[in-house]
């Protein structure tokens, strides 16, 4: 990685690394965001699928929404149906999510032959 890049400050006067970490800390946030890339989905759905508390999963989705990476719409329906969605600027993330992705599967795979290597 060049020197510049870990130096390099946004408008804000903050470095875009510094930004993605905070905006993505906790080991849910990016699974969350992951859950809601395939489109919008109900608490229930999202909680199911990454098999994570209630009061976990309410608390990163307010802070993934307070940071404008998701929103929540309530239909007036009784109940009340709720559903997450990623904002546009949330979309953007998708990429990131694949190559998360695609890099994982290659660490997986040097995991496996690693330990291979070791029987």
């Amino acid at each position: 990685m060049k020197k510049e890049r870990c130096e390099t400050e946004n408008k804000f006067g903050m470095c875009p690394y510094v930004t993605a970490q905070q905006l993505l800390s906790g080991k849910w946030a990016i699974l969350i965001m992951q859950s809601l890339a395939c489109g919008p989905k109900r608490f229930n759905q999202i909680q199911k699928g990454i098999d994570i508390t209630q009061a976990t999963l309410t608390n990163h989705l307010k802070n993934l929404e307070e940071e404008g990476l998701i929103t929540r719409t309530v239909y007036p329906e009784v109940p009340p149906r709720v559903e997450y969605e990623l904002t546009e600027i949330g979309e953007e993330f998708k990429p990131v999510l694949d190559s998360i992705e695609v890099w994982g599967n290659k660490y997986i795979d040097f995991l496996h032959k690693k330990n291979k290597e070791k029987r």
